[in-house]
């Protein structure tokens, strides 16, 4: 009897950790179908999330999102591509700076570029999404690495806007090594829709 109370509790605990552990699978499912998504139309804006800069140039995985938002803009889905991220610290540029950089060197007129800040995904959207509200521009194409875009697009929707998936198709990540990526886009994903995804600041992309 005096064990009793003890196997209950025990029960209890492990109910609660299979429920985490399906809840968490589903959201990893959820991340990977999300990112086999790519679905172009006509919108607003093109929203690239930020990634890291090079004194100055994109990274592989930065230019491979630019890449991106060019052929949409190019192939006329949107004619306001929307370019994220400020300076890390120690950083000379910001990463929306040195994105503009490049799509103008690609023949994207800079009138038609808009800049937004944000050290994360979250704030990214955030600094965005009043400019592109304030010009009636909510609807969006989401440009990012696959496994970035279900988050992505859960945070773009949670501040206002109508997104769409547009993931890069020429991201440097690749095979085996996205896993870790999947798994902690899976966690932030799970964890987003519990604590809201502006809590997340731990939580940084490649």
């Amino acid at each position: 009897m005096l064990f009793r109370p003890l196997r209950i509790a025990l029960r209890i605990v492990s109910l609660l950790v299979a429920a985490l552990l399906l809840y968490f699978a589903v959201s990893l499912v959820q991340v990977w179908l999300t990112s086999r998504e790519y679905d172009p139309h006509p919108a607003a804006a093109i929203l690239v999330m930020g990634a890291a800069e090079d004194n100055g140039t994109p990274t592989l995985d930065l230019q491979a999102r630019l890449k991106e938002a060019v052929i949409l803009f190019q192939d006329g889905y949107a004619h306001l591509i929307v370019v994220t991220g400020s300076r890390e610290k120690g950083d000379v540029f910001t990463e929306a700076g040195v994105s503009k950089s490049y799509l103008e060197h690609k023949g994207v007129p800079a009138s038609d570029i808009l800049e937004a800040g944000g050290t994360n995904s979250y704030e990214n959207v955030a600094d965005a999404a009043p400019q592109l509200i304030s010009r009636h521009a909510t609807s969006v194409l989401v440009t990012t690495d696959p496994f970035h875009e279900d988050r992505s697009m859960a945070i773009a929707s949670s501040l206002g806007l109508t997104p769409s998936p547009t993931p890069t198709r020429t991201s440097p990540i690749t095979g085996w090594s996205t896993v870790p990526y999947f798994l902690k886009e899976a966690v932030g994903v799970g964890l987003g829709r519990i604590v809201g995804f502006n809590h997340l600041e731990w939580l940084h992309e490649a």
